[in-house]
């Protein structure tokens, strides 16, 4: 399986897009969540968002390099963990490294992540897919491997900060309010892709009938209604709220529909099924390249996750917004 796109093996880069472009995403009314998928995106209930400034695509490896180069900022995957955060964990395996997709060559049980992920030492942002990889001729495709606090440093460093979980899916609909997909409700209209996604049979059969294998540049494919790309598929982009089992029921009056909520509680969030880590989750919005019909039918604005803060994974990446625009270093 190739790392970079199966089109073209050379860097293109990106239209008309600079560094700091942003897209204002006006504020609105709309119908959150899903009743039609997965447990965690009900109800659908009503919210309403004022007015921000979204990143056009997702932070680039070109982007984030910029920020490494100012600060000399080391990300976690880079650090070796400490023990006392990680009881279970075998002495051998606190080493630094990040979670990377590696496909297995047959059908497995879909129950059992373990089969499609493994921990690389020395996977990291410069290094996506371990030791012997690299991010030459990547430059306008999606930084990935990056926890929540590496994000935070990001935006931070360029005046900015995470999406809630309201404005990204907001601002993912494109003010297509009550849509299936970003684009409308067919997955591909016209038989046209409209994301990066998986096609075939996950986690052994890539079809890769989009033109790509893993990710791809920011710009691959059209962007929204609001002018934002990538907002699906490609990889998932963290939010700011803490992740919660379901959604709120929603308002029983106009009068009485939340504004600009903030999402859960930080200890609602940490995961049932593994007590003695305290981790706590945060959601990650949009799915990625590994989501397909047959797995994690995550591509969709409603569609949310939990990702744990000091996981980093070779398909979670990040955008960021402000909400008093001004023009980052």
């Amino acid at each position: 399986m190739g790392l970079v796109s199966i089109k073209s093996c050379k860097e293109e880069p990106l239209k008309q897009l600079a560094d700091d472009e942003m897209v204002y995403v006006p504020g609105g009314t709309f119908r959150m969540g899903s009743d039609r998928h997965y447990p965690e995106e009900a109800p659908i209930h009503r919210v309403t968002v004022d007015g921000f400034w979204m990143d056009r695509t997702p932070v680039t490896n070109r982007q984030f390099r910029k920020f490494v180069h100012a600060t000399g900022y080391v990300t976690v995957a880079e650090l070796a963990p400490d023990p006392k955060d990680y009881p279970d964990a075998l002495p051998h395996m606190l080493k630094a490294g990040s979670l990377v997709f590696t496909p297995p060559k047959h059908a497995v049980d879909l129950r059992d992540f373990s089969q499609w992920w493994a921990f690389k030492f020395g996977a990291h942002w410069r290094r996506p897919y371990g030791p012997r990889s690299n991010i030459s001729g990547q430059e306008s495709h999606p930084v990935v491997h990056v926890a929540y606090q590496d994000v935070e440093a990001y935006a931070k460093w360029a005046g900015k900060e995470l999406p809630t979980e309201a404005e990204w899916e907001f601002a993912a609909r494109g003010g297509l309010d009550g849509a299936e997909f970003a684009w409308g409700d067919e997955l591909t209209p016209g038989g046209k892709h409209m994301a990066n996604i998986w096609q075939g049979a996950f986690p052994f059969e890539n079809l890769a009938s989009d033109g790509y294998t893993r990710t791809s540049r920011v710009d691959a494919f059209s962007p929204n209604n609001f002018g934002l790309f990538d907002m699906i598929g490609n990889v998932w982009e963290w939010t700011t709220d803490w992740y919660s089992q379901k959604h709120d029921a929603d308002a029983p009056k106009a009068c009485c529909i939340p504004e600009n909520p903030r999402g859960g509680i930080e200890v609602g969030s940490y995961d049932s099924c593994q007590p003695r880590i305290r981790i706590p989750r945060k959601v990650v919005k949009g799915g990625s390249h590994l989501c397909a019909p047959n797995y994690c039918r995550r591509y969709r604005p409603a569609a949310r996750h939990a990702q744990p803060v000091d996981t980093s994974m070779s398909h979670v990446g990040f955008r960021c917004i402000t909400r008093t625009r001004r023009i980052a270093p």
